[in-house]
């Protein structure tokens, strides 16, 4: 039987997920920054990290009493270009978001600035920060380390986290080169869309304990938690095709998301300590780069535009009409779901009812 899908607008969605927000104990301001995060995700078509992972790993963590609703943020170090933040375990929206202004306000006065964290949750897209630097006229990058899950090349042993390494840059087009993704092939919530879907996780993605494929979405998420599992780092498994390269960007993502502040790190990210669910601990970092200290801003908009520009109107691979470059896919799935809304699975209205019916939220009216 197929899969029902109905199409939600994005300010419904929006303002469901910071009702709800609220509700669970997240400051009114708080609970806009972490609802406007998730929402960017699904606006830009990244249906794997908004209103699909609001339920399980927001809401049901904050009353589980793994993420504190209300974000204390301590400064533990800070100089003219640089700090250190430590999040106290609150929302990763709110810490993720604070961070980088602080680097693009430092990269304003002295032309960069970079934020470490410690002690942080899940903070949504990594490139909503980047986006962040981009719209005053920076250069965004920031990583995160997250619940290991990858193996090293030639291991099977679920190490490292998905750990973006995400990049972005203004440009003269309609839409800035924003590069958001894992240093691993695929990711978790990919594979929780796919195990809500019912469709398999295409070969050469997941690995067993014996280095062979895994397809079943639901039996590799519940693998990935008890070990039996292991995503596999951007470039594939071993070395023929470069998966030495992915292993490499994840764990300098790991380095630089745990050393630069004192944060843990690989298996102690878990979130789990001696069988029991605890507090995950995460650590980013958060790079601003002030363009105008090294060009004038519309020449590397224009310099920036051309090259991308260029990119796409080579020569095409036969049966392909189209060359993308990164961000143009987000930026015409944003143009379209701000008329058509969001494609929410049934899975996912599942969690919305339940979440609308605990709350007493009853004036929502879905199309579901």
């Amino acid at each position: 039987m197929a899969e029902k899908i109905c199409w939600v607008e994005l300010d419904l969605l929006g303002n469901f997920m910071i009702d709800v927000f609220k509700k669970v104990g997240v400051p009114p301001e708080d609970a806009r920054i972490c609802a406007e995060v998730l929402i960017e995700s699904d606006k830009r078509g990244i249906d794997s990290h908004g209103i699909s992972r609001f339920k399980h790993i927001y809401i049901d963590r904050i009353q589980a009493g793994i993420i504190n609703p209300v974000t204390s943020i301590t400064i533990v170090k800070q100089g003219p270009t640089t700090a250190v933040l430590d999040g106290n375990n609150g929302m990763g929206q709110v810490i993720a978001r604070k961070a980088m202004q602080m680097a693009i306000d430092k990269a304003k006065q002295y032309g960069m600035g970079m934020v470490a964290v410690r002690n942080s949750n899940h903070f949504g897209i990594a490139g909503f920060y980047s986006l962040m630097a981009i719209k005053q006229g920076m250069i965004g990058i920031t990583g995160t380390n997250a619940r290991p899950s990858v193996a090293p090349t030639f291991g099977v042993e679920n190490m490292l986290g998905t750990n973006p390494l995400t990049v972005g840059v203004p440009t003269d087009e309609e839409f800035p080169f924003v590069l958001d993704c894992a240093s691993s092939i695929t990711q978790r919530g990919k594979i929780e869309v796919l195990a809500r879907l019912g469709q398999e996780i295409p070969k050469g993605l997941v690995i067993d304990k014996h280095g062979n494929s895994k397809t079943d979405g639901e039996q590799v998420l519940q693998d990935l938690i008890n070990g039996e599992a292991a995503l596999v780092p951007l470039g594939g498994i071993g070395e023929d095709t470069g998966g030495y390269k992915g292993y490499g960007y994840a764990t300098f993502v790991e380095i630089l998301s745990a050393a630069l502040q004192g944060g843990v790190f690989l298996k102690a990210l878990s979130g789990f300590k001696d069988g029991k669910k605890t507090t995950y601990k995460l650590g980013h970092f958060f790079i601003a780069i002030d363009i105008s200290c090294f060009a004038e801003i519309d020449d590397f908009k224009a310099t920036a535009g051309s090259i991308l520009r260029q990119l796409r109107s080579s020569q095409k691979m036969p049966g392909h009409d189209r060359i993308y470059t990164a961000g143009e896919k987000e930026h015409e799935a944003e143009k379209s779901r701000q008329q058509k809304g969001v494609p929410v699975d049934e899975g996912v209205q599942k969690q919305i009812m339940e979440l609308k019916q605990e709350f007493n939220l009853h004036d929502y009216k879905f199309p579901f």
